[in-house]
């Protein structure tokens, strides 16, 4: 009996089948099932931007509402020109660019990290990564090459070597070092035939190389057959396949069914050593003879080979009648006779073992999920360096914890081992019960829930199936850990240029914004007009701000830790910086505004004095903000990038025309300054980034202090 699931395709031939199950009821169906209760998280942006506008709106809204009952009510200004004035406030007040900034700076994101082979899906996910606390991420080919090689034999009494990589067939299969003859050895033919029979891959020769079609690891298996010299057309042609139990998850083992030479059947058998010794009553042995099986020696053996590094895979067979047709799960609970075990080594990836390093630098946590056998996984995250002494849960380990106790045991474990997707989505919860941003790899259908509820569902893009890439945020086109940490270093990136762009926005918007309130408060002229405020907002605020979004990554961004999810974006620092660069604002414009006037200047040409020295504060002061975790008076800071430069340069050429070209000066109504005033302008700005420099040097200086780093 062969099983058929809802979206299979049938590629040839012929057959009657039987419905058992349909819509929600069918595996694929209960997938679906799962997804659509399964919640997709707000990213930490989403609920940071959200409680920011909430506070800003409100704060703007309050304290207009305020400055225009106060000047309406004391009567210091006509309610019209306070009703105007408020507008100002509000415009000032409110970065309109700011939105428009963010999605650039996100979509900048998602175009480096395409080059870094991270295929970002949604728009979020690229500010995500660079929260994340926890990576869980599968074994074969994402920590390894997946590139599969038998590289050991185990029977009963004897122990082979075999040497050759790739899918070539030159090797050999060694003894104690020399080379043997595998028909001398009757139990080796046996084991080599259920590898041969119980497989469904195919070796292609392509050119000079040879390319493995089907599963890598039963690929292998046909490579070891040639290596022995075996005929693969022989035995399949002997040995013709009546049906197949596929593997699966839950059973841990694939099975063939094929008539033999002596008129009757027998099953061949491939799976998880454990699952097979469970089922088996006899072993054989390199004579080809069958005698009780002895399981203490075959755990042993089995655990020497995964101790080594190796994925262990067994095989059996067991007898049927002749007529035996169909076969299922209930044919395979005893009296197999158990072949022997076969160790394939999976090499790391070489750049995997830096790029986890990277991450033990940057307090991320590294988690290995895989269905491999504990040792296995335990000795492969030994090498790849995850930790010194792995710690190491199974999947049944995993099934008798209790929530509680899963989530004291995920803070110190490395390792999930013999896991089922199932147990993915269990551990994707706990870890964010504890408040951890997680990225959760995935490949299988069964991945799917699991990668949607992930803070960030990462994909593969060579051997994923298409429902784990649409329940993904993130496609890996190489399937390779270390793009996963690329992409965690540009969402790192690109969270720190949104905190460049609202540190660099909204003290020059609440400077602004304080500058017209001062004026209100105390009936004074208003040293900007709405117009005015509107002009700087949009299109030089924008100009200048946008910028930003192009800054590379700071030294030493790997080498933090990841900001903590429920941290708000105006947090006492950021207020801080807010409130000291708006001082400077307000005494920059007050300055120059009653100095202009003290100088017998209208105030249309105040005004626009008043405008150019904000202008020049916030060019000056973009320099400073570039770098939040370092001084910009460097030559690389001064220099700044291209993106800068040609967004400066924009800048000086419309206040060039915001005050000296008629139409302009019309619109805005502008007047022409002197260069004495434009001298005057450009001192204020280099003063302004000397002054925050200082401030900024001195705040590090205490924070050092008060926390011991200095």
């Amino acid at each position: 009996m062969q099983y058929g699931y809802m979206g299979s395709y049938v590629a040839s031939g012929q057959g009657m089948g039987v419905v058992v199950a349909t819509a929600q009821d069918t595996q694929l169906g209960q997938i679906g099932t799962m997804l659509q209760k399964v919640e997709i998280p707000k990213t930490p942006l989403i609920i940071q931007m959200d409680q920011f506008a909430r506070t800003l709106a409100l704060l703007t809204l309050s304290i207009a509402a305020i400055a225009f009952l106060y000047t309406t009510l004391i009567g210091t200004t006509p309610v019209a020109d306070a009703f105007m004035a408020v507008i100002g406030l509000a415009v000032s007040a409110i970065p309109e660019g700011l939105p428009a900034v963010l999605s650039i700076t996100l979509a900048l994101g998602v175009q480096r990290m395409a080059k870094r082979h991270a295929i970002i899906r949604r728009l979020p996910a690229v500010e995500t990564l660079g929260a994340v606390s926890v990576i869980c991420t599968d074994k074969t080919g994402t920590l390894t090459r997946n590139e599969m090689t038998v590289s050991a034999l185990a029977l009963s009494d004897a122990a082979y070597d075999v040497i050759g990589a790739g899918y070539a067939s030159e090797g050999a299969i060694l003894q104690n070092g020399q080379a043997i003859d595998p028909a001398k050895h009757p139990g080796l033919p046996a084991l080599l035939e259920v590898a041969v029979l119980c497989n469904d891959a195919r070796i292609r020769k392509s050119g000079s190389t040879h390319v493995a079609e089907g599963d890598p690891m039963e690929a292998a298996l046909i490579t070891l057959a040639m290596k022995a010299g075996q005929d693969l057309a022989q035995i399949r042609h002997q040995f013709p396949r009546r049906i197949t139990l596929p593997f699966d998850a839950r059973h841990r083992f694939m099975a063939t069914l094929h008539p033999d030479a002596q008129g009757q059947c027998f099953a061949a058998i491939k799976g998880a050593p454990e699952k097979l010794l469970a089922i088996c009553t006899k072993e054989r042995n390199a004579q080809g003879e069958d005698h009780p099986i002895d399981l203490a020696d075959w755990h042993k053996k089995i655990e020497q080979l995964a101790a080594q590094g190796q994925r262990v895979l067994a095989f059996a067979v067991k007898s049927f009648p002749a007529d035996k047709q169909e076969i299922s799960v209930q044919d395979f609970e005893t009296d197999a006779v158990f072949l022997g075990c076969m160790g394939f080594i999976d090499p790391p990836r070489k750049e995997v073992t830096s790029a986890i390093k990277d991450c033990h630098r940057a307090s991320i946590h590294v988690v290995m999920i895989t269905g491999d056998h504990a040792a296995t996984a335990t000795e492969i995250a030994r090498q790849i360096g995850l930790s010194n002494n792995p710690e190491t849960i199974t999947g049944a380990e995993l099934d008798r914890m209790d929530d509680p106790a899963l989530a004291a045991a995920i803070t110190k474990t490395d390792v999930f081992a013999r896991t089922t997707p199932e147990h993915k989505l269990r551990l994707v919860e706990a870890f964010q019960k504890q408040k951890r941003v997680l990225a959760m790899t995935g490949d299988g259908v069964n991945d799917a829930p699991a990668l949607k509820r992930a803070d960030v569902g990462v994909a593969m893009g060579r051997k994923g199936t298409e429902a784990a890439k649409q329940a993904a945020d993130m496609v890996l086109a190489d399937d390779n850990f270390s793009s996963i940490v690329a992409a965690v270093r540009e969402g790192r990136t690109v969270y720190d240029n949104l905190m460049k762009v609202i540190g660099w926005t909204l003290p020059t918007s609440i400077g602004e914004a304080m500058t017209i309130l001062i004026a209100l408060f105390f009936g004074l002229a208003l040293p900007v007009t709405p117009v005015q405020i509107l002009w700087i907002n949009m299109i030089t605020a924008v100009a200048l701000g946008t910028t930003l979004a192009f800054e590379p990554t700071e030294p030493g961004t790997m080498s933090r830790p990841p900001r903590k999810s429920g941290r708000p974006i105006l947090d006492g620092a950021l207020i801080w910086q807010v409130l000291f660069l708006s001082v400077l604002f307000l005494a920059g414009a007050f300055g120059v505004f009653y100095k202009a006037q003290a100088n017998g200047l209208p105030i249309e040409a105040a005004r626009t004095i008043v405008v150019n020295t904000l202008v020049v504060m916030e060019i000056f002061y973009l320099f400073s903000v570039r770098y939040i975790h370092g001084s910009s008076i460097t030559l690389r800071g001064v220099i700044g990038t291209k993106a800068v430069l040609i967004g400066v340069a924009l800048v000086v050429v419309g206040q060039l025309a915001f005050t000296y070209l008629p139409a302009m000066q019309a619109v805005f109504d502008t007047r022409p300054i002197s260069v004495l005033d434009g001298a005057i302008i450009l001192l204020i700005g280099i003063a302004l980034i000397v002054i925050v420099e200082m401030e900024k040097k001195i705040r590090r200086t205490f924070f050092a202090r008060k926390t011991g780093k200095i």
